[in-house]
């Protein structure tokens, strides 16, 4: 396969059903997670208030990175999604490394949350063992993808749904105890920073650090890029994306908003969500087992997603033969569906939460961190591709590009500011450089092979 590979295979311009409200509900499933309900702690931890800067900035950035994306699969809508692009824009060597860079941070950010929900569920069982929890999530969440795109679809819109209404309902019972309508004790609350000391604690350092927890909150656009072929007018893309991204930053920073004005920047912890630090005051006996609730739907919601991005991107890579054509399979018997590449996203799944179990917990984190590190790396060469595709560029549309891309480098380079998670820069240099090593051997032999 030449470099001109990019016109054949993974083309489809065929009609999908989703309309673009819909796929923008989808979009929050796929996006509200984790890294929202429990990430922003340790962003609270390391910058204060601010933390709803690091926030909007990473909103800004994770528009921009959708609304390029969303704008190229418009005009050329193809199966591979953002691999498909960064090849046709610089060769196959971009889309073999954009592809597998993908694959391995999303395989290592599913055990993550795999690991993060057994946590979450001894809060009722502190008995059980964290594997059992680990592998009947697991199980359940391939379950979830077997049920093809329609059932994920449904399946995303109810977890969409609770998730949102979890936010709201904090809201609401955020704004009711400060006006004084819930009954508590919370004598040490702080308001509303008054001056630069208050709003920034740690200064300017510990800004730049918080601001990889703001994008860890928005991390799956990636996702919803490959579903967009999904949608009955593909043109329509951009106008999805928006609406989720307005819709989320609303309700991501009235919620910080209330939880950072509520109690001290010292009451936050990373092993509880800042929302129910925030409420623990409250006379709301019931409220922290909701949100724990809520926090597991949200955790399961994104691992599923994650698992149904790399098993639907994995045929792709094998159609385009920058994998085994085994992965590129679809069993007509089990409703056409990916099996052998489901397979191997499943057996990355369970090896990730092996090594989990069997780490030390804060090496795990370091990987953990390194896999978002790279989630990043892959929104930069969806921004590097576009400038170099997407026709009718205006001035405007360089800019905000160019803008997105500092925002990205920001927030990687704001890892090295923290020492806690420093080494998570380190570790994805080391995949990069590895998937970087395979890529350079593979191109010099694509290059000899006439195709």
């Amino acid at each position: 396969m030449s470099n001109n590979k990019t016109s054949q295979g993974s083309n489809s311009s065929s009609s999908g059903n989703l309309s673009w409200w819909h796929l923008s509900l989808v979009g929050v499933g796929c996006t509200i997670g984790t890294g929202y309900f429990l990430g922003s702690s340790i962003g609270i931890s390391l910058t204060g208030p601010s933390i709803v800067f690091s926030f909007l900035l990473a909103a800004i950035a994770t528009y921009i990175v959708f609304n390029l994306l969303a704008r190229m699969t418009a005009d050329d809508p193809q199966e591979g999604s953002f691999c498909y692009y960064a090849e046709k824009a610089f060769g196959r060597w971009a889309g073999f490394s954009s592809g597998w860079n993908y694959w391995c941070s999303n395989v290592l950010i599913m055990g993550s949350q795999l690991i993060a929900l057994s946590i979450l569920s001894q809060f009722w069982f502190p008995k059980v063992p964290l594997w059992i929890f680990a592998a009947g999530f697991a199980l359940l969440s391939i379950a979830v993808v077997l049920l093809g795109t329609e059932g994920f679809d449904k399946v995303e819109d109810i977890f969409a749904v609770i998730k949102t209404a979890a936010i709201v309902i904090f809201i609401f019972l955020g704004a009711a105890a400060l006006i004084g309508w819930i009954p508590g004790e919370n004598n040490d609350m702080p308001g509303v920073p008054t001056n630069a000391g208050k709003l920034f604690p740690e200064g300017f350092q510990g800004f730049w650090a918080s601001l990889i927890y703001g994008f860890y909150a928005y991390g799956g656009v990636e996702v919803i890029g490959l579903m967009a072929m999904q949608l009955k007018k593909k043109e329509e893309a951009p106008k999805a994306g928006k609406v989720m991204m307005i819709g989320l930053m609303i309700i991501y920073v009235l919620s910080l908003v209330l939880a950072v004005t509520m109690v001290p920047v010292k009451s936050f912890s990373q092993e509880e969500s800042p929302f129910v630090t925030a409420l623990a005051d409250y006379s709301l006996p019931l409220f922290p087992h909701l949100f724990n609730g809520a926090i597991i739907i949200a955790g399961f919601s994104t691992m599923t997603a994650a698992l149904y991005g790399v098993t639907t991107l994995m045929v792709t890579i094998a159609k385009d033969e920058n994998a085994p054509s085994l992965f590129a399979k679809k069993i007509k018997k089990f409703k056409n569906l990916p099996l052998p590449s489901l397979g191997l996203g499943a057996g990355g799944l369970f090896v990730s939460v092996i090594t989990a179990l069997l780490l030390p917990g804060k090496i795990y984190e370091y990987i953990t961190t390194a896999a978002g590190i790279l989630l990043l790396y892959n929104w930069a060469f969806i921004i590097i591709s576009s400038l170099n595709i997407l026709p009718g560029k205006s001035r405007r549309d360089s800019i905000y590009a160019w803008i997105g891309l500092l925002l990205l480098a920001s927030a990687v380079t704001g890892t090295l500011m923290e020492k806690s998670i420093r080494p998570g820069f380190l570790i994805s240099l080391i995949f990069v450089l590895v998937i970087g090593t395979v890529t350079f051997f593979l191109n010099k032999k694509w290059k000899k092979s006439p195709d």
